[in-house]
């Protein structure tokens, strides 16, 4: 099956349409290498400071922990669901109830905790981590 990416990349309707597949695909991948997307990820980074978005599952920091040490700094953007649906979220049962969406709610090790409630920007969620960790 051929697939459009840009619109797999997008939040409209035709990403949605494959969800559910593409995250049953990609959680069969963990099976076999609970890291793989991780370390992927990571082969062509090339910087000093990192920024990873969008870590989903525990084996995620695990990976990272495992792999980099201390030198890893984890933290949740947290939004309020009035500005999620704002932004055109519609919560669906099966897939947003699952641990590509939900398998970090009960982590507690956040070293910081941020609201992206639309006050602030990106630059700005940015900064604030910056100067929280001097770095």
């Amino acid at each position: 099956m051929q697939l459009d990416l840009q619109e797999l990349l997008s939040d409209g309707p035709y990403k949605e349409k494959y969800r559910k597949d593409m995250i049953d695909w990609s959680d069969e991948v963990r099976k076999q290498s609970y890291g793989y997307f991780c370390k992927t990820a990571m082969e062509k980074a090339n910087s000093e400071i990192i920024v990873v978005s969008d870590v989903r599952r525990m084996n995620d920091i695990r990976y990272f922990r495992e792999t980099y040490g201390d030198k890893v700094v984890c933290v949740r953007l947290t939004c309020p669901e009035a500005v999620r649906v704002q932004r055109g979220f519609i919560y669906t049962t099966g897939i947003d109830d699952i641990e590509s969406e939900c398998g970090l709610d009960n982590f507690k090790n956040w070293d910081l905790i941020l609201e992206n409630d639309n006050k602030l920007s990106s630059n700005n969620l940015i900064e604030s981590i910056i100067q929280t960790f001097s770095l």
